[in-house]
């Protein structure tokens, strides 16, 4: 990504900053305080994401959450695009899903990023996020595993966004894909083992995260 990219322009700059702060805003952890479920990462796997979320019981707030960190992805792209210009908004998109990974204000402990790379993707180039989908969900109705779906999706969006020679936004999910792929190592191991949980299984307490952190 970087030879698409004017970093001696300070509305880059400006723009990794926005897209940082928006992409930190942990809303697993405020969302489930304000429901008076206590503090997400002292449940589950510890993660902050939707997929830890829902181990609360708690759906609609899961899928509040969800949303959130998708939305934040996905601001922060057209903030910077109507700020910045189009290139500084990639490199929102790039800052937004590394501050859901690594929040400032959370040691830098954060998610794994399949919903804010998916509102990245609903900003960056929407109808790709149809690729993300079908892949997923035919991955997730033929194995059962919600790890395996996002890894492969993951690999499909930037191989279709390639083909279709959007080399920019290619470059971009090329690298959140790469990142994706090595935040889910400890899921890799476990599909490897044949210890993964399926999706529908449920989760032990203070088990390791079993499926997909959003």
């Amino acid at each position: 990504m970087p030879e698409y990219v004017d970093w001696s322009d300070p509305n880059t700059i400006y723009a990794l900053l926005l897209g940082y702060l928006l992409g930190s805003i942990p809303f697993g952890l405020i969302l489930t305080q304000m429901a008076g479920l206590g503090d997400v990462r002292k449940i589950g796997s510890g993660n902050i994401g939707a997929t830890n979320v829902l181990r609360t019981g708690n759906r609609k707030l899961a899928a509040m959450v969800l949303l959130g960190d998708a939305l934040k992805g996905t601001l922060a792209v057209l903030a910077a695009r109507w700020l910045f210009g189009v290139e500084a908004s990639l490199v929102a998109g790039f800052a937004a899903f590394l501050g859901h990974l690594y929040p400032v204000w959370l040691k830098f402990k954060g998610g794994k990023g399949v919903a804010t790379y998916l509102g990245v993707l609903l900003a960056a180039a929407p109808l790709f996020v149809l690729v993300f989908a079908a892949v997923w969900l035919g991955m997730a109705k033929l194995f059962r595993y919600s790890s395996l779906a996002a890894l492969a999706a993951a690999v499909a969006v930037p191989a279709a966004l390639w083909l279709a020679r959007l080399d920019a936004v290619a470059a971009l999910f090329t690298a959140l894909s790469l990142i994706t792929i090595l935040k889910h190592h400890s899921n890799i191991a476990r599909l490897m083992a044949g210890t993964e949980s399926r999706i529908g299984s449920k989760a032990k307490d203070g088990a390791d995260e079993r499926n997909s952190g959003a």
